[in-house]
């Protein structure tokens, strides 16, 4: 019984090959004859594809040597010239394709899915980008033109905005293009949105002195200067303990349009400096430990002999005291003056009279 449903399994499994077998080579003989009878059209398809590409120098030169005239750049003929020459070997592999029978295909390689489409989608990607970038900050104006901004670690003068790039001229006067996109997408900080911008400077006192008068004094110089803002007002802090010195960290406001932070900082350390010498506050080095194990012997004689001075020569210190303290007047009254005026206006005005440089001639 069992030998017989085996027998019969077989037999089953036999006909079911060889009918697969049959089909298989039905449907090759049948690709055969189609291929066959599509000769003469592949043949005649390739023909042209071949005619195409030997054909297509000599129809881009013909079709484009009405154009000459326009430019004399050798880079934008060649360009142009393979530009229509691959639009024409493009059109012999669609007939090729089309006679081939690949109708699908050849319509793919024509339309947006397809190689053109591909091509065209990575060169206009970034364009399209950057266009829509542009609109993007038109409607929400993080910055206008003029204003100062910080874009991308750069930092000037907004000079105008195009569909691409944003222009931008530095405080060394160079022009900066950054494309829409970056800009978008990056962190922009506008300088001149607040007219207040803080500064800050270290300085060091000895542990010998008194912190809280040197803070005092302080204050009382950055509240004094006519170009410190009062509101916000300015502050004094403890920063850090430092090996050697107590470390104090100065914060004062400025109007970014009338002053320069980076004027107002070299004058407000400087005057620091001479503040504390006057008040005897020691600003010392770092600590420096030298150890004499046998002891120094220090001898006085030359110290004493110093102190016995001639009368003459205490006229004469005398003397150089007075002047030393009208030319200290003088100082303090020159530094009373100095110029500690904004940069802004200056590269505003450079940025209105430099030359666009897209205005130029093509550099191709």
């Amino acid at each position: 019984m069992d030998m017989a449903l085996v027998n019969l399994a077989v037999q089953e499994g036999a006909a079911t090959l060889s009918t697969d077998i049959n089909s298989i080579s039905t449907s090759a003989f049948i690709m055969w004859q189609n291929f066959l009878a599509k000769l003469p059209s592949i043949g005649l398809g390739a023909a042209l594809f071949l005619i195409t590409i030997l054909l297509a120098g000599p129809v881009a030169r013909l079709v484009l040597s009405p154009f000459n005239y326009l430019t004399k750049s050798d880079l934008i003929r060649s360009v142009s010239r393979r530009a229509v020459s691959m639009f024409v070997i493009l059109l012999g592999c669609y007939l090729f394709l089309k006679l081939a029978g690949l109708t699908e295909f050849a319509v793919a390689i024509i339309s947006g899915t397809g190689v053109v489409g591909l091509i065209l989608g990575f060169a206009f990607r970034d364009i399209a980008e950057n266009f829509i970038s542009s609109l993007l900050l038109t409607v929400q104006r993080p910055f206008s033109l003029g204003d100062v901004v910080e874009i991308n670690a750069f930092t000037g003068v907004v000079q105008k905005v195009t569909a691409r790039a944003t222009t931008l001229v530095d405080f060394d006067g160079n022009h900066i293009q950054i494309p829409n996109a970056s800009i978008y997408k990056g962190v922009i900080k506008n300088l001149t949105a607040n007219p207040k911008m803080r500064g800050n400077f270290s300085i060091g006192i000895g542990y010998d002195t008194d912190a809280k008068q040197a803070q005092q004094l302080a204050v009382g110089l950055l509240t004094s200067h006519p170009h410190v803002l009062n509101d916000p007002e300015p502050q004094v802090l403890v920063d850090n303990l430092g090996s050697a010195t107590i470390n104090l960290k100065i914060y004062f406001w400025i109007d970014v349009e009338a002053t320069s932070v980076l004027k107002m900082g070299s004058v407000l350390m400087r005057k620091m400096v001479v503040l504390f010498n006057s008040h005897n506050i020691s600003m010392p080095d770092d600590a420096r430990e030298v150890i004499f194990p046998q002891g120094i012997n220090v001898h006085t004689q030359a110290s004493n002999e110093a102190n016995i001075a001639a009368p003459e020569q205490l006229e004469g210190n005398v003397v150089v005291a007075k002047e030393s303290r009208i030319s200290a007047a003088k100082l303090a009254h020159r530094e009373h003056h100095e110029d500690v005026s904004s940069e802004n206006d200056n590269i505003r005005k450079q940025a209105t009279q430099a030359r666009d440089p897209e205005t130029g001639g093509n550099i191709l």
